[in-house]
């Protein structure tokens, strides 16, 4: 049976997933990219392929993911973006000074029960993001979100909360708050899924597979915040 390296939402997209499959007969990794991809629907696409090593695990080796929520804004919704971008109407641009302020304060080692949704069933709400930057392009915005592992509908959640900040509806400190009491609540909308896309992984450096990760494997282990994030 294959195994993913996760599962994300109804209608979010992946630019990367990794899947582990076992075979019972040897493969040339040419030919099975070919025969996979003739036979996936055409929105479906196997990039490479290559022979995992022995104890490799998708799930549990991946050490780090990228998420992106994609996001435009003005008078009009570009057709062409729709199943890509969340549009957001007003006749003023969203202050993204104020959205990297909030952001700031989602980084580093948290419980992040406010920004899941009640059917997550993980064990704990206990998460690493280390790093939320905004990339802008007129009116286009790229929301980057870089950690250990999400929650369910986190990246969403989190989304739907800036936007608000954007927005002003909410002062960026306001978000800390949000952040301590723990109460899903007092957070922000979920943002639509087809502005998100899965678009990296990282595994861990042991196994060769990838680029290695830019963040530390061993999560905080005893370093401060500034120390945790300016690790290169």
């Amino acid at each position: 049976m294959p195994q993913g390296t996760g599962r994300t939402d109804a209608g979010v997209h992946a630019k990367a997933q990794g899947v582990l499959i076992w075979m019972q007969k040897h493969w040339d990794s040419y030919r099975l990219l070919a025969a996979l991809n003739a036979y996936l629907p055409a929105d479906v696409r196997v990039m490479t392929v290559q022979e995992a090593p022995d104890g490799f695990f998708p799930r549990r080796d991946a050490v780090a993911k990228r998420y992106v929520y994609r996001l435009d804004e003005g008078p009009s919704a570009n057709p062409f973006l729709e199943m890509r971008r969340w549009h957001l109407y007003g006749s003023e641009p969203i202050d993204r000074g104020e959205i990297l302020n909030a952001a700031s304060h989602l980084i580093g080692i948290h419980d992040y029960s406010s920004f899941r949704c009640k059917e997550c069933s993980a064990a704990t709400p206990v998460r690493t993001i280390f790093d939320i930057r905004l990339e802008s392009r007129g009116t286009e915005l790229d929301l980057i979100f870089e950690g250990d592992k999400f929650l369910m509908h986190q990246v969403r959640i989190m989304t739907g909360t800036l936007v608000e900040v954007g927005r002003r509806k909410l002062k960026p400190t306001g978000v800390l708050e949000i952040l301590n009491s723990k109460n899903r609540g007092l957070a922000g909308i979920t943002a639509p899924p087809e502005g998100l896309c899965l678009e990296k992984i990282w595994y861990s450096r042991k196994w060769k597979i990838g680029e290695p990760s830019p963040w530390p494997e061993e999560g905080y282990n005893g370093l401060t915040l500034e120390q945790y994030l300016s690790y290169s």
